[in-house]
C-alpha cells in the first residue's frame, strides 16, 4: 500500500474524528467476536478495496465478502 501524504493523513483523522465507527458487539458484524485474518494485497487492490468501504459506509472484510459472494455465484 502507498504511504499516506500528511494532508490525506489529516482528512482520515478529521472524518474518522466527527464519524466514529458504529460497532455493536452484539451483532455478526461486531469487532469483538471477530478475529482479524491477515491478507497481502497488491496496492491496486487495497486502494479499491479501501475505497469501496468509505464509500459504502463498510468494512474491508464486508466488501471482500460481498465479492467473495458475488464471484461464487456467478460460477453457480
Amino acid at each position: 500500500m502507498k504511504t499516506m501524504t500528511d494532508e490525506e493523513a489529516d482528512a482520515l483523522d478529521e472524518y474518522y474524528t466527527k464519524n466514529p465507527p458504529k460497532v455493536d458487539p452484539s451483532k455478526n458484524g461486531g469487532f469483538a467476536k471477530k478475529s482479524f485474518k491477515m491478507v497481502a494485497l497488491d496496492d491496486l487492490s487495497a486502494d479499491y478495496i479501501l475505497t469501496k468501504a468509505l464509500s459504502d459506509h463498510k468494512t474491508p472484510s464486508e466488501i471482500i465478502g460481498e465479492l467473495v459472494r458475488e464471484k461464487i455465484a456467478v460460477s453457480m
